[in-house]
């Protein structure tokens, strides 16, 4: 049971999750459970490992401890049958069963910007091959990678989100997607499951990007405190931040409106209840820069809500994209046979939930990962064993 609400059960372990997972081998290549192979794998990634090769040195180190729960019923696997098992595991089902274990440890997702981004894995290709992107859903508040798809390049974006929402649990969100993203159909889709929509615009909608643009122009002239006068009243809002940094200036302004009886194309866009700004002031060294971005939006008139969802989203670049490739070296990641990318992108990331979830330790993630290797009483922490 859950000890904070007795009447909820308690959420399943990722190793409890795991057990669920179909095995893609034939009965007489089963020398290992799947089962053990994935948590050696996730134990290996929570220590530091990163290939196939470390999953091997950190079974053969930590047999003993292993053994506590885990059957291991012909030792430990070699770095092939890692390779092997991770190239096989239907990527598919690794989603859901990676969903379905934050879904039960993440309950107060309603309200959180659910950041939807792309992020190349530059050394997972063949010769001649396209750099494959992962596309991950980010929980903004939560601090939690909510799932995650790989495509071959970034224009596969678009096939990959709505297979991406069609396993989240996003009722009561705000789902933010950069221009690439920016399809009716997705729109229609994320408000289909309950939850809003903050889309940016960019040339691959040309016309009602031109469109907006012109109608913030004469609303908002550049670095205006107010709009102009002939915005109908009631229907504007603003919103202003201004940040310091070594000698930098940056002010941002997010205006939003709901005066939408102009646009020609409102009627595509399913339950579009606004379009936004955000004017970027840059001043550095006597030299002063502006910049404009445009938004579709889903969210009635509170400028300070669109914010929160723009800067979700800018923030998914420290938190989650940074972390991967510094933290967890997931740039180097060399794996590429079959299904392999995607599953240790998959397994990279269910280590990282695992680790920012865990709050006893005021250590970097970095730090943890080093004390889970030293000190296995802390790897038990993580793993909730």
């Amino acid at each position: 049971m859950d000890l904070k609400n007795p009447r909820l059960p308690k959420p399943k372990t990722i190793i409890e999750c795991f057990e669920g997972l179909p095995d893609p081998r034939v009965d007489r290549t089963r020398d290992h459970k799947l089962v053990d192979i994935l948590v050696i794998g996730l134990c290996s990634q929570l220590t530091g490992g990163e290939g196939f090769t470390d999953m091997e040195v950190f079974g053969e180190a930590k047999r003993e401890w292993l053994g506590k729960f885990l059957e291991l019923p012909n030792g430990i696997p070699s770095h092939d049958t890692f390779n092997r098992v991770f190239s096989a595991i239907d990527p598919h089902c690794f989603l859901d069963c990676f969903v379905k274990w934050v879904q039960g440890i993440c309950t107060a997702l309603s309200g959180d910007v659910v950041a939807i981004d792309g992020k190349a894995l530059r050394h997972a290709l063949d010769e001649g091959a396209s750099i494959p992107y992962i596309v991950s859903a980010w929980a903004s508040e939560n601090g939690l990678v909510l799932g995650q798809v790989k495509v071959d390049d970034k224009s596969n974006e678009i096939t990959a989100i709505p297979e991406l929402l069609r396993v989240l649990e996003i009722k009561g969100c705000i789902v933010t997607i950069d221009a690439m993203g920016c399809q009716k159909e997705i729109a229609a889709q994320i408000t289909d499951k309950k939850a809003d929509y903050v889309l940016a615009l960019k040339g691959n909608h040309a016309t009602i990007h031109e469109e907006i643009g012109e109608f913030f122009a004469d609303a908002v002239p550049p670095c205006a405190l107010s709009a102009a006068k002939t915005v109908t009243p009631g229907t504007m809002d603003s919103f202003q931040t201004i940040e310091k940094d070594h000698g930098r200036i940056e002010t941002r302004r997010y205006w939003q409106s709901t005066d939408l009886d102009w646009l020609e194309d409102k009627h595509l866009w399913k339950d579009l209840r606004s379009i936004g700004m955000v004017e970027s002031i840059r001043s550095l060294k006597g030299k002063t820069t502006i910049e404009r971005r445009f938004y579709l939006a889903s969210l009635p008139l509170d400028a300070k809500t669109f914010a929160k969802a723009v800067r979700g989203h800018w923030g998914v670049e420290n938190p989650l994209h940074w972390t991967l490739d510094v933290t967890f070296r997931e740039d180097q990641s060399r794996a590429r046979s079959k299904n392999a990318a995607q599953n240790l992108a998959t397994l990279r990331r269910i280590a990282l939930n695992l680790v920012k979830k865990n709050t006893r330790k005021k250590v970097s993630q970095r730090q943890k990962r080093i004390l889970a290797a030293l000190d296995t009483r802390f790897l038990e922490q993580l793993l909730g064993v």
